[in-house]
């Protein structure tokens, strides 16, 4: 970095409300609204010090739809600089500092909000989630896709992250000797119980747990889905971390998710915290987990009733690498 950057990344760093701003998305992706609410400060005060961090190349700007994101950058120097100011926040006495603090309290509040508002969403929607699925994309030509993706490829266990209703599972089931749905959702693992009870599908297992935080060991699933989950987190790319690490060596991640799109009623009436991911932004997080072998497909609607309102299907693929030492042994019992 020359010394022209490299003083603009310090002089971006001294300023109380640009360290409070990147401490705050070392925690993850914010929008622009929930930032100047943490702060308390005016959206123009905290979009001008958004644009002094990103000028000096300490975070990313991420326009998506009627909303603009900030992450912290990850690579460059500007980014180990300020990953320096961060690890120094994290000392005594600044540690205690009553707006880092607050701010850190704020975060949690909106986190929890939000959660709640997809959790009350599911529950509304439960018995009618997949109907709402099949309104965006041609569901029978998804799930040709996603059987075509695992063809041929040896499972003796399978995960499904944000199961649902359970559709994944029933048509996965004669893949894996063992598959596992895992849902946060009550009314979800309720309504997927009776339907896989229907379908006679005794060797499917569903848990209560949290994408990001899966109460399952490493190294353990040969496939991990994750259908239509993603837009619904607060931080993507940490479930996708998750996934990574729950995958077996030689294992392969299934994502399907949207491309990138501009319908905005799905952000206010379905609980959508994203518009869709770009292949960049996906094969990005997903290097970052150290899977390799990506491959994406893209379905679109062949007659959408409008050109400007139709939504593209991607599916991804990722595979772990074969060598993992630290791989937890395939038992019975660590699904109980």
């Amino acid at each position: 970095m020359g010394l022209t950057k490299l003083s603009r990344a310090a002089q971006a760093l001294a300023d109380e409300t640009r360290l409070r701003l990147v401490a705050l998305l070392a925690e993850g992706e914010r929008p622009v609204k929930e930032l100047v609410e943490i702060l308390g400060q005016s959206q123009p005060r905290i979009s001008r010090h958004l644009k002094i961090l990103t000028e000096a190349d300490i975070i990313r700007r991420l326009p998506e739809g009627a909303h603009v994101y900030y992450r912290l950058a990850s690579d460059g120097e500007a980014a180990t600089l300020a990953h320096a100011a961060l690890a120094a926040m994290q000392t005594d006495p600044l540690r205690n500092e009553t707006d880092l603090r607050r701010d850190r309290d704020r975060l949690e509040l909106i986190r929890r909000r939000n959660q709640e508002t997809a959790e009350l969403y599911f529950a509304r929607h439960a018995e009618e989630w997949d109907r709402l699925r099949s309104l965006h994309v041609p569901e029978k030509e998804v799930e040709a896709a996603i059987r075509a993706r695992l063809s041929g490829h040896h499972c003796r266990s399978l995960l499904d992250i944000g199961t649902g209703t359970g559709r994944m599972l029933e048509l996965l089931a004669d893949c894996a000797e063992r598959l596992t749905g895992i849902d946060r959702s009550p009314q979800m693992l309720a309504l997927a119980r009776t339907s896989l009870e229907r379908a006679g599908l005794s060797h499917v297992r569903l848990r209560s747990g949290d994408a990001l935080n899966l109460p399952l060991p490493r190294a353990f699933f040969d496939v991990v889905v994750i259908h239509q989950v993603l837009h619904f987190l607060e931080d993507p790319r940490a479930a996708l971390s998750e996934a990574a690490r729950v995958l077996a060596p030689g294992g392969m991640l299934l994502v399907v998710d949207f491309a990138p799109h501009h319908l905005e009623f799905l952000r206010q009436n379905h609980a959508h915290l994203r518009l869709g991911f770009s292949d960049e932004q996906l094969t990005q997080w997903l290097s970052a987990t150290a899977l390799e072998q990506f491959s994406i497909q893209h379905l679109a609607p062949k007659s959408p009733a409008r050109e400007d309102e139709h939504l593209t299907v991607t599916i991804a693929t990722a595979f772990k690498a074969e060598a993992d030492e630290d791989a937890e042994p395939l038992q019975e019992g660590a699904l109980a």
